[in-house]
């Protein structure tokens, strides 16, 4: 191991506060720093080891090094593993590299495919989350020893009357709050997310004041294991039997084309459909049993309720059953890119799910509906995948 970089004095005290406010332990407290390669989780083990902690660094090989090097970009790949173990060097911290390759590809890669097999919309980003980050790699880092395991993500943890809770970042232009909702009370007591408070210009500032490499690096993008952004050929190469082709259905029951695959659709969809009628048509539905995509105008994708699966609850009171059955209000934000809708908890169709004030427009199963407290809108109460809608009207 090289020997350690002498991290500046110049880097501001209120940068180490940050992050000795974000982790709550006493200086000299071993933390696994989770370390993708990335500005984010490496600073966040800089600082971490700058302010005090020791810091061990844990990066997973998530694919083939082979195949993933070649994707610019990526989580986890060959490049970035490098990156984190450079880094890691540098900073005089211990760094392993854990092969989760056969994990990710049974949770997240083939979950993934199969998700666009019954005609849903997956986010292959939570589920990682949820399984091979905050839960597998989690039991690694307590039998390293560790009192807590640290991310990069843009996420704050406070703790408030009853223990952790889970709040969107400061910088609203970076928050993740939507791809963290499954993370549950106890793994929010085990993490610590030192860059919640902060805005991204700051933590690359941080990255070059601390001589970071990486500091210039550009964010990751896409679906980490979709290459050039084409998913289709993921899921053509797992479920060659997605790409078996339909009717192309009006809803009003008219058979207006062929497509060449469920899986090459999904709701809200306009592009592609190469049918017309006069008016633009969007898909509307997909039924993957008769492997139908059902078309129709844009007022067809207004949703007024809908039912939730794999749900997880972190506000007040005992689960979500219990909000549901009190109507509990609530801010619900069924896309990442999109602000929450006032809406109350409820029971539909028999079982827990959503009704909204109004109504919103493209809700797809299989999506995410993270909820908010309406009392303290940045306050995540958890939430699950989008199971079915109820159209509005």
């Amino acid at each position: 191991m090289n020997a350690p970089v002498l991290i500046p004095d110049r880097l501001s005290d209120g940068l180490i506060q940050a992050a000795r406010d974000a982790v709550r332990l006493p200086v000299g407290t071993r933390i696994v720093a989770a370390m993708s390669g990335g500005v984010d989780s490496t600073v966040t083990a800089a600082v971490l080891a700058r302010a005090g902690y020791d810091v061990v660094g844990v990066t997973l090989q998530l694919y083939d090094h082979g195949a993933a090097i070649q994707k610019k970009g990526a989580c986890c790949a060959g490049q970035d593993i490098h990156d984190a173990r450079t880094a890691a060097d540098a900073m005089g911290i211990p760094h392993y590299v854990l092969d989760y390759e056969s994990r990710f590809k049974q949770q997240v890669i083939e979950d993934f495919a199969d998700s666009y097999l019954r005609g849903e919309t997956p986010i292959p980003c939570i589920r990682c989350n949820q399984t091979v980050k905050f839960r597998d790699l989690l039991d690694v880092a307590r039998d390293l020893g560790a009192e807590a395991m640290a991310t990069g993500h843009y996420v704050r943890r406070e703790v408030g009357a009853n223990g952790p809770e889970l709040h969107r970042a400061a910088d609203a232009a970076r928050d993740q709050s939507y791809f963290l909702f499954a993370t549950t009370a106890e793994q929010l007591d085990y993490l610590r997310f030192p860059l919640g408070a902060l805005p991204k210009p700051a933590v690359r500032a941080a990255a070059l004041e601390l001589g970071l490499a990486v500091a210039d690096k550009p964010d990751s993008q896409d679906i980490c294991f979709v290459p050039e952004g084409r998913y289709t050929t993921v899921i053509d190469r797992l479920r060659p039997h997605g790409a078996e082709p339909g009717d192309i259905v009006h809803q009003d029951g008219r058979v207006l084309g062929r497509h060449e695959g469920v899986t090459r659709y999904t709701i809200g969809q306009r592009r592609g459909l190469n049918v017309a009628v006069g008016d633009p048509l969007f898909v509307v539905k997909i039924d993957a049993d008769k492997r139908q995509v059902i078309v129709g105008p844009r007022e067809a994708l207004l949703t007024q309720a809908l039912t939730l699966k794999e749900t997880n609850w972190l506000g007040d009171g005992a689960s979500i059953d219990a909000a549901c059955e009190a109507g509990r209000p609530v801010l619900a934000r069924v896309r990442s890119t999109r602000e929450p809708a006032p809406a109350r908890l409820g029971l539909v169709d028999g079982q827990a799910g959503l009704i909204f004030d109004g109504s919103e427009e493209g809700v797809a199963p299989g999506q995410a509906c993270v909820l908010y407290a309406p009392e303290n809108p940045g306050r995540v109460l958890g939430g699950g995948f989008i199971q079915g809608t109820v159209r509005a009207g």
